[in-house]
């Protein structure tokens, strides 16, 4: 899972019982999620179709210092599906506790808001990069730039 961005929180995520409000969690989990799914379509034009259940875990207060992480579950033919989650950062142990995760799905419009395909080298690039979709997924080009790099860090 890669970082996407870091918060702390303030005073104003506050709700009346003292925590962070949950749709302020969904909203910071949103944004993590389409700069990800942005960055890795090589396009600002991806846009929310799908949150999957949000179930928090753990309470966070005023100072709490969240990240938000992600990854990527599967790419489609116009769309993007990513595994979000948010945890609590203790400054002083390091420890990290699960706040809340969800899958968040996107999907690659046109100007007109029209869907349109993610690009196969993109998907190539991003499962050459993390080697976890198997070279089943990639495309023949792919394949043979795979095996070469294999070949020559042998």
């Amino acid at each position: 899972m890669e970082l996407i961005t870091t918060y702390i929180c303030k005073q104003f995520d506050i709700g009346i019982h003292s925590n962070m409000f949950g749709g302020r969690i969904m909203s910071l989990i949103d944004d993590a999620a389409g700069s990800y799914a942005a960055q890795l379509c090589d396009t600002p034009n991806v846009v929310t179709i799908k949150f999957d259940e949000l179930v928090f875990k753990k309470p966070v207060k005023v100072g709490s210092i969240l990240k938000i992480y992600g990854k990527v579950l599967r790419f489609g033919n116009t769309s993007l599906e990513l595994y979000m989650e948010m945890r609590r950062h203790n400054v002083y142990t390091g420890l990290q506790e699960i706040v809340t995760h969800t899958n968040v799905k996107f999907v690659r419009i046109d100007e007109d808001g029209n869907a349109i395909p993610i690009s196969e080298l993109i998907k190539d690039r991003y499962a050459l990069r993390l080697k976890q979709f198997g070279k089943g997924l990639l495309s023949s080009e792919a394949r043979e730039l795979l095996v070469l790099t294999e070949e020559v860090n042998a």
